[in-house]
């Protein structure tokens, strides 16, 4: 099973700031990421730049709206993403818990992905 998790940290005024994580941290999140990735289990991840360089694109009511960064509501901020092939749910948490001791406070989101399409191939 795929999993998506996707991490909203706790302070983003660093990261909004553009301040870079200290190389302690930098050290110890890739040595996790070099572990995930060895074992087969990390497809992908990233980081994302501040929200000043991005934009929100709304639809409603069949009018689009769209608003650039930065956002002031910042604890709905994402910092990061990580694609995951494993076992379970169970084991997605306990990727996610390890992967939380390292990034520090702040919320992860995990979603199943489907292993096959979305829909159904048309006939």
């Amino acid at each position: 099973m795929r999993f998506m998790t996707i991490w909203k940290p706790a302070n983003v005024k660093n990261m909004e700031e553009g301040i870079p994580p200290t190389q302690k941290h930098m050290d110890e999140m890739g040595k996790l990421i070099g572990e995930l990735a060895q074992s087969g289990v990390l497809l992908a991840t990233d980081g994302l730049m501040k929200s000043a360089n991005g934009a929100r694109v709304k639809l409603s009511e069949g009018k689009v709206t769209v608003t650039d960064g930065p956002f002031t509501e910042t604890k709905e901020l994402i910092a990061g993403f990580a694609i995951f092939q494993l076992q379970s749910k169970a084991e997605a948490i306990e990727v996610t818990k390890r992967f939380m001791s390292v990034a520090g406070e702040g919320e992860v989101e995990i979603r199943q992905m489907p292993d096959y399409p979305g829909f159904p191939p048309s006939k």
